[in-house]
């Protein structure tokens, strides 16, 4: 199987967490951009944040007086129900605007958060989209689909949960522990100060230490994962190679490892469950003994006691949980930070309002290359072209050939301007290419590839693809000269047959024609068929080229051949070899030169068919 094209994918808590620093906070502000004029609904959800931590702090307080009610033995008994039912009417009060003011933030903060992500979606695919092809030589489309759905969902998380709970705990956290300080007898407060806090920062990094051994499980489970994933997608290869038993040994490991973890995990939580039951019931047991002890000796009232008791258990769940959700919005910090490295990134000088697909401003189609040298950014000491020239004539065909890695498609890359030249000229109609808007020159070339990916959804919408505006009629039309009507027509469902994921329900010549279709509809000036028939049969190979022929008829087209048979017909063969031209002329032109690479070449292909 593949290895090389494996991706790690990470899990939530494996994002890079980012520094809570003044910097990084300004960064994040940029999110609030996405706002515009809805700005006032985050205040409006500040405010009712607020409220809802302040109802929070004050409901432990107001509820300790129910112990005061019960604890009062002076009280006769219709005075105690008068109390109770009094104190039972302030906690609904209470309640209720806990009730309104969580309802109200949990409204206008989603209402902020969906605004910003909406704006955060558009702009990440739309800034991505126009990337230059440098950037995605440098990158995996699995890595970079992943970052625009996992990191932006770290941001939803963020704002709709992590942010509003970091502010609603450390008020009720922070400022339970105020009151408990303040307003407890020293003698109890004491004890909590001297217990709580240093058993809860010992159960924060003993947790820490469990989570880090999850995420080297769910790791040991997702190389396991990966395993499944490649031994089914590449089933074929697997039975055909009769590697059943090797598959289910590498996945043994595997889950052999995880096992490892998944015991050792077990161990940790079981040792964290029993610290938590012996050290931490049985502190808060303690200071309830000694709470008792001073409340039989009268030096506390029912009240205090209720009220203390109520308050360190919010303070104590408060506490608790703040570490967790602070490392959440680091991780939405990073997340942030990752999504604009590419919002702000250096993209295509592309039009996106430029009128595409509507044949303006044609060109004629004459290519001229001059002196082009070229080096790839990711292999800047590896020069792919050097000192390559040669021209096309509008509707002439120009053959490129050589062996693997002399440089082919790297001119087809360059002609369509996904890259630019290191050095040289690259002319279209004698005028300069980086003259021309991008935009309105990739809109008049169209390319057919070796390995065509089709969309997931019907032949239609595939064709369509080379012009959305087209009409049933003209798509029935572009079929029909991609040699693709009459297997189009054999399906039940027609042109709204699904063609499945990359276009696997359909055979490789079948897709080659729906490509061509495709193109047809484009209506390019100038066409580039990248190696096009080299991986089909004869009979496929037959209605493809023929397809091919009709496409290239007016059409400026740059061929990438290795089947030498396909064009002994085109106006001028470059011969390239290590990134050099070392020949240029027709078929029989080069096929006179008994000593040049071009007949060897065909000699060859002669020999070996």
């Amino acid at each position: 199987m593949a290895k090389g094209a494996r991706v790690k994918y990470k899990e939530k808590d494996d994002a890079p967490k980012a520094k809570l620093n003044a910097e990084n906070l300004k960064k994040s502000l940029g999110l609030f951009n996405y706002l515009g004029k809805q700005k006032w609904m985050f205040v409006v959800g500040m405010f009712f944040l607020l409220g809802s931590a302040a109802v929070g702090l004050y409901f432990p307080m107001i509820s300790g007086k129910l112990f005061g009610v019960f604890g009062d033995s002076s009280m006769a008994n219709e005075e105690l129900m008068i109390k109770l039912k009094e104190t039972g009417i302030i906690l609904l009060i209470v309640l209720s605007f806990q009730g309104v003011f969580s309802f109200c933030r949990v409204y206008f903060f989603t209402r902020v958060t969906e605004n910003i992500l909406f704006g955060l979606r558009k702009d990440a695919f739309s800034k991505l989209i126009q990337m230059p092809m440098s950037f995605f030589s440098k990158s995996q489309a699995a890595e970079l689909s992943g970052r625009v759905a996992t990191d932006i969902t770290m941001v939803s998380d963020a704002f709709t949960v992590n942010i509003a709970e970091v502010i609603r705990q450390s008020i009720v956290g922070i400022g339970g522990l105020g009151v408990i300080v303040f307003s407890t007898p020293w003698e109890i407060a004491r004890l909590f100060l001297m217990i709580i806090p240093p058993i809860s920062i010992i159960t924060i990094f003993y947790a820490r230490k469990i989570r880090s051994f999850s995420k080297e499980m769910q790791e040991k489970i997702s190389e396991s994962n990966i395993i499944v994933n490649e031994a089914l997608v590449g089933i074929n290869s697997v039975k055909s190679y009769t590697n059943d038993a090797f598959e289910i040994n590498r996945y043994e490991d595997k889950i052999a490892a995880a096992k490892k973890y998944g015991i050792k995990y077990g161990i940790l939580r079981g040792v964290f469950f029993t610290f938590v039951i012996s050290v931490l019931f049985g502190s808060i047991f303690y200071i309830l003994y000694q709470m008792i002890h001073l409340k039989i000796e009268g030096k506390i009232s029912s009240e205090e006691f209720g009220t203390f008791m109520m308050l360190s258990l919010f303070v104590a769940t408060s506490l608790g949980g703040l570490p967790e959700q602070i490392a959440s919005v680091q991780r939405a910090l990073g997340a942030t930070d990752r999504i604009f490295e590419f919002i702000n990134g250096n993209i295509e000088s592309i039009n996106l309002l430029y009128p595409t697909h509507q044949n303006k401003n044609r060109v004629k189609g004459d290519i001229e290359l001059k002196n082009i040298s070229f080096t790839y950014p990711t292999r800047d000491n590896y020069q792919v072209l050097k000192n390559v020239s040669f021209s096309a004539k509008a509707g002439e065909t120009i053959a490129l050939v050589g062996s693997s890695g002399s440089g082919k498609s790297t001119i087809a890359s360059l002609i369509l301007r996904f890259y630019d030249p290191t050095s040289g000229e690259y002319l279209i109609d004698g005028k300069k290419s980086t003259d021309y808007e991008l935009t309105e020159l990739r809109d008049q070339m169209a390319i057919v590839p070796q390995d065509v990916l089709l969309l997931g959804g019907s032949i239609r919408e595939n064709i369509l693809y080379g012009r959305p505006n087209a009409t049933e009629e003209e798509i029935i039309e572009a079929a029909k000269q991609a040699n693709a009507y009459d297997f189009i027509m054999s399906f039940p469902d027609k042109f709204n047959t699904i063609v499945g994921d990359r276009g696997i329900q359909l055979s490789g010549g079948q897709r080659q024609r729906v490509a061509i279709a495709r193109a047809v509809l484009k209506n390019p000036s100038i066409l580039i068929l990248d190696e096009a028939t080299s991986s089909l049969d004869s009979e496929s190979e037959r209605l493809v080229q023929e397809a091919l022929d009709k496409l290239m008829i007016g059409r400026t087209s740059i061929v990438i051949a290795h089947r030498l048979s396909t064009i002994r017909n085109a106006d001028k063969i470059v011969v390239l070899q290590k990134g050099e031209v070392v020949e240029m002329g027709t078929h029989q032109m080069l096929m006179n030169n008994d000593s040049g690479l071009y007949h060897k070449l065909s000699k060859l292909q002669f020999e070996l068919n």
